[in-house]
């Protein structure tokens, strides 16, 4: 029988993680693991970089082809990393 005031090992994970600033990191972590789950294998072979600043995910590309398409669908490119890792990580992203 479970108790009513009893949290799962998640939830106490995430406050711990949380009060020790360490969820902000996690996050950025998840969201880079996230690139080639989102944008595939093939994209992830022309990226060379990425880092997160201030909230802006920088990426370097090896094809101007495809940092032309890429910049163009940016906005869906952020909305899913972020849906991705479960929380808004990155407000811009910006291709090099």
């Amino acid at each position: 029988m479970r108790k009513r005031n009893t949290e799962t090992l998640k939830e106490i994970i995430g406050q711990v993680l949380k009060n020790n600033h360490l969820d902000k990191k996690l996050n950025d972590k998840h969201l880079i693991d996230a690139w080639p789950k989102i944008l595939g294998e093939n994209i992830k072979q022309y990226s060379s970089d990425l880092i997160i600043k201030n909230r802006v995910l920088y990426v370097t590309l090896s094809s101007s082809v495809l940092r032309h398409d890429l910049f163009l669908s940016r906005e869906e490119i952020k909305n899913s990393l972020n849906r991705e890792v479960g929380a808004e990580v990155i407000k811009e992203i910006i291709f090099r």
